[in-house]
């Protein structure tokens, strides 16, 4: 069973125990989240309105600060987010991620948990989410991304997360130009990465991670 943990920002993650995994990092879930997706990716794409595709919804944190930076900048959003196990609304509620994303933090959470599975809504603001309860290993994917979060569990705990298959089909809806952002840095991603278009540099990591990965579309 899911259970919460607070990570060394005071902020909470899941811990799934199936995987003996956690859905952020113990470091601190927010400042992961912010440093990876927001800051390396969100902050670099110049894109307006932005397309983001993520792979991995889980707790909705990227969605979240995601939101809130685009209500910052005043930056059009429609955010596609494919989730094949989605968390119940019981914990969902749990979590504290709202106390750090500003005034209106409660509100957009709120917002963002309850709506509808399965069409574009929108959020708050310039922000509109599609929530997909999907597999990408399956998923037909459609439309062209400007951004993309892959947030799926790691390598080591979901392989097939991360093999070529998924990756061309990712490649095939990223604009050229376009970014991936991910925490993974391992030898094989790289090399999976440049052989379906991307190029691809390391970057500083967040505390407790020595370094993360953007990769362009060429």
């Amino acid at each position: 069973m899911n259970h919460l943990v607070t990570t060394a920002d005071g902020s909470h993650t899941v811990y799934q125990p199936e995987l003996n995994e956690h859905y952020h990092s113990v470091h601190g879930a927010v400042q992961e989240s912010e440093h990876i997706f927001l800051k390396a990716g969100f902050d670099t794409c110049r894109a307006d309105p932005v397309n983001i595709l993520e792979a991995g919804f889980g707790t909705g944190l990227n969605a979240l600060l995601t939101a809130v930076r685009s209500l910052a900048v005043s930056r059009q959003v429609y955010y596609t987010s494919l989730e094949k196990f989605p968390l119940g609304d019981g914990v969902m509620k749990s979590l504290n991620h709202s106390l750090y994303a500003g005034a209106e933090g409660s509100r957009i959470a709120d917002a963002i948990r309850m709506a509808p599975w399965g069409e574009m809504t929108p959020i708050y603001g310039n922000f509109n989410l599609l929530k997909k309860k999907a597999d990408l290993l399956s998923e037909v994917l459609e439309g062209s991304y400007d951004l993309i979060y892959f947030d799926a569990f790691g390598p080591d705990k979901k392989p097939e997360m991360w093999s070529r298959h998924i990756f061309e089909k990712i490649a095939a809806v990223t604009v050229s130009g376009g970014i991936l952002v991910t925490y993974s840095c391992k030898g094989e991603v790289k090399r999976t990465l440049r052989a379906v278009g991307f190029s691809v540099e390391m970057l500083p990591g967040p505390p407790g991670k020595r370094h993360i990965m953007r990769a362009v579309k060429i």
